[in-house]
């Protein structure tokens, strides 16, 4: 199943913003909304906190972005009262385009559609997975794929026609693994048992402790078990990682081989599923981990996508999210070429 159906047009007054947009982008630590005319100019756009429906519930997290809409519609020099229409009144804009984090699953999807519409800021309204932001702002039409590698991992696909290529994308019960958590972890099993003599020799085994100024594997699991360094630091280990492998030890760059095919197995089935293996098509290489273009892990990311999908482009996103929520939200309401180029210059 695709991106969710876009509801039927509100019935009652003319938006507020005739053609307009309300873009929103949200993850687990921050979420940003822009609010866009008809011609691609940006209005107001205001961030705020994360988006977590699994921890406060859906209407809480829905609550995060309301108070985030209205600092955007104060930045537009609208009246507060326009940052809700649920109360019958004229809604904000057109259309309300909102990619979140959490809604892995069509279902939840679906629930949190149902969430955002009732807020009355949109004539209609669409909820995706926030990967289909990244891959929005990384193309220049709604073609092609993206795989998502910061925290964690994902993968979303997309064609003009509508039809889209997804995955779960819910942790190792969906079949995931990678990301900066996944990166960790693994570096983390590999030093502790060259430490113990379990397993052969590496350097991370001493460059692991040396970041948290520890002598020992030992000493760093002790740590970390015992919570003295909190088991979020854990992701300070991926440029870790990086440094040790950019030093040519086996066992790092082998860690980093595995997230290479992970990567390029998600992004291949993907083109496969939208049938785009033997056609150019782009592939949209976003988060933390390939924002940090590490050679070694692009050149074998870059190598192996090259045997799998011989025509297939890849390159690492460098645009804001919430540009790719809105300009799904302009391919909603048919906006014109020179709106989506407004829209792209004011990201730039």
């Amino acid at each position: 199943m695709g991106v969710t159906v876009p509801r039927a047009a509100r019935p009652g007054p003319r938006p507020l913003v005739p053609g307009g947009v309300l873009a929103v982008d949200a993850g687990n630590s921050k979420t940003d909304v822009a609010l866009v005319a008809a011609d691609g100019r940006v209005l107001g756009a205001a961030r705020g906190g994360g988006f977590q429906p699994p921890l406060v519930g859906v209407r809480a997290a829905v609550d995060v972005v309301a108070r985030i809409v209205e600092e955007a519609v104060a930045a537009a020099g609208l009246p507060a009262a326009a940052a809700g229409g649920a109360d019958g009144g004229a809604p904000l804009v057109e259309h309300v385009s909102a990619c979140l984090a959490n809604a892995d699953l069509p279902v939840e999807e679906e629930q949190l559609e149902a969430a955002v519409h009732a807020r009355g800021w949109g004539c209609s309204t669409k909820v995706a997975n926030d990967t289909f932001a990244i891959l929005r702002a990384g193309v220049d039409e709604p073609r092609g794929v993206a795989v998502v590698c910061g925290a964690g991992i994902n993968c979303v696909g997309m064609l003009p026609d509508g039809r889209t290529a997804r995955f779960p994308a819910i942790g190792r019960i969906s079949g995931d693994w990678g990301g900066g958590s996944g990166l960790a972890e693994e570096a983390l099993w590999f030093a502790a048992r060259a430490e113990d003599g379990r397993g052969g020799p590496t350097a991370l085994a001493t460059t692991l402790p040396a970041h948290f100024g520890l002598d020992s594997m030992y000493a760093l699991i002790e740590a970390l078990h015992l919570e003295r360094i909190p088991g979020s630091r854990k992701y300070e280990l991926t440029p870790v990682l990086f440094a040790t492998s950019d030093a040519g030890d086996p066992v790092a760059r082998s860690i980093l081989d595995r997230q290479a095919d992970e990567i390029v197995a998600l992004a291949a089935v993907a083109l496969g599923r939208l049938e785009l293996l033997d056609e150019e098509a782009d592939v949209v290489l976003g988060g933390g981990v390939m924002a940090a273009r590490n050679p070694y892990l692009m050149d074998a990311v870059h190598e192996r996508l090259t045997a799998r999908a011989p025509k297939a482009r890849a390159h690492v996103v460098t645009a804001a999210p919430v540009l790719g929520a809105a300009l799904l939200g302009m391919d909603h309401v048919g906006a014109p070429a020179e709106a989506h180029a407004a829209l792209r210059a004011h990201y730039a």
